[in-house]
């Protein structure tokens, strides 16, 4: 899930939270492979993650409590941000010496597979070193391909329509569960002629949103062997995506560039936007408004195309310590005190014990857990499509190929073609 167009919704969409690299936070890993146990039994793993200083500082405090639970491994830890976290990933990973546990995304599980560096983390479930019970929502099978267990899933996130609730109600414009395009098309149009702002930020490169559409439609983004959607489907979404700039319900993107880093939404040139719903912070924090967390519009009135996404722990295969990693990754996705220290940092908690441990105090908060619910009780959630090997490098294609659009760089005709070839590339078709 992970993952440029603007840079703000980019960064969003890539990193799941990623910002800034903060150094000197926690050891930095140098050693190579699994660390040997010292004479006393005591072993080391290393740990690695995209992020910023603050989740860093989260995540220090919950190894403190795994530490003293498990006096006999050490944790080093490491983190990047997140392009770099994977560039120094696949040097560590093709030099034989990527770190014992670390962060993932579902978009990377098959490449690393392919590449034999995920450890099958079933073995260790039937060992009794990690239990898979007690996750929310089905989200035990996110990291399950081809039948092996390949991530486990720390905390989740879906697509959502973020709104300034003052410019939707100005409008008279009232989203509710079930609203299709052509409803959604009729309030981008009255927020226009009401409030002379656009409706919405531009929808060129919000891939995961462009999924849900294509799942709304009987098809998806992904197959687990390639693109699930033509050329024609693709003219279609961006065409659309042109005139809504053109017609002013969609916010020019070069506009939306000379506000950048701020969003759209925030500095008042859009009055919507759709992204992760854990990300509703970001606008309270940027601008002055009141924000809230909408539905995602339907072709049906009923179905959303909508998974719960989610981060996710995966060990690396050289590991000379598969139990403890385990153990480790056991602890940080059900012991509550975790929860309490993380928050909303990475997600909603997956699993139930954590989700119920920490209870937000806080509006913006107390609306995701909100939005997450209605997605359970509403039924509309679906298992997430598989990625292929080389769905990373086709997301970072379409990212930066639909912002050259969005800037008048390329024709609709020219943008597609160059994403279905460098795609074909990246996938082996």
């Amino acid at each position: 899930m992970q993952h440029d167009q603007k840079v703000d919704r980019r960064t969003i969409l890539k990193a799941a939270g990623a910002s800034l690299a903060v150094a000197g936070l926690g050891a930095t890993a140098t050693a190579c492979g699994g660390d040997s146990g010292a004479g006393d039994g005591t072993v080391t793993i290393r740990y690695a993650w995209w992020g910023a200083e603050d989740r860093a500082q989260r995540i220090n405090k919950t190894i403190e409590l795994f530490e003293k639970k498990y006096p006999k491994i050490k944790v080093k830890t490491d983190f990047q941000p997140y392009p770099d976290f994977w560039k120094k990933f696949n040097t560590q990973a093709s030099g034989g010496n990527p770190p014992d546990v670390f962060q993932n995304a579902i978009g990377f599980l098959r490449k690393y597979d392919a590449k034999n560096v995920l450890l099958d983390l079933s073995e260790q479930v039937k060992a009794g070193n990690l239990s898979m019970d007690g996750f929310r929502a089905g989200l035990d099978k996110f990291g399950e391909i081809d039948g092996k267990l390949l991530g486990v899933p720390v905390g989740s996130n879906s697509m959502a329509l973020v709104i300034d609730k003052h410019v939707y109600t100005k409008a008279g414009v009232t989203p509710e569960q079930g609203w299709t395009w052509d409803d959604f098309d009729a309030a981008m149009k009255k927020i226009r002629d009401r409030t002379g702002r656009a409706g919405d930020s531009g929808m060129y490169g919000v891939m995961y949103l462009y999924d849900l559409y294509l799942r709304q439609n009987g098809k998806a983004f992904f197959t687990e062997g390639g693109l699930g959607f033509t050329e024609a489907d693709l003219t279609d979404w961006w065409t659309k995506a042109k005139k809504g700039v053109e017609d002013g319900i969609y916010t020019d993107a070069k506009k939306v560039a000379q506000i950048k880093p701020k969003s759209a939404v925030a500095a008042e040139i859009a009055a919507g936007e759709f992204t992760w719903d854990n990300f509703t912070v970001r606008y309270t924090a940027e601008g002055k408004s009141e924000y809230g967390l909408a539905s995602i519009p339907t072709t049906d009135g009923k179905k959303t195309g909508q998974y719960l996404g989610s981060l996710m722990l995966s060990a690396s295969k050289r590991t000379q310590h598969p139990k403890e990693v385990a153990q480790f990754i056991d602890f940080m996705v059900h012991d509550p005190e975790v929860a309490k220290i993380m928050g909303y940092d990475r997600g909603v908690p997956a699993t139930q014990a954590q989700y119920d441990a920490f209870q937000p105090t806080d509006e913006v908060n107390k609306a995701i857990a909100a939005y997450e619910e209605s997605l359970v009780a509403s039924g509309v959630l679906e298992p997430i499509t598989p990625h292929p090997n080389g769905a990373d490098i086709c997301e970072a294609a379409f990212l930066r190929i639909a912002e050259e659009l969005a800037l008048g760089k390329r024709s609709v005709g020219d943008a597609v073609k160059q994403f279905f070839t460098e795609s074909k590339t990246a996938l082996g078709s």
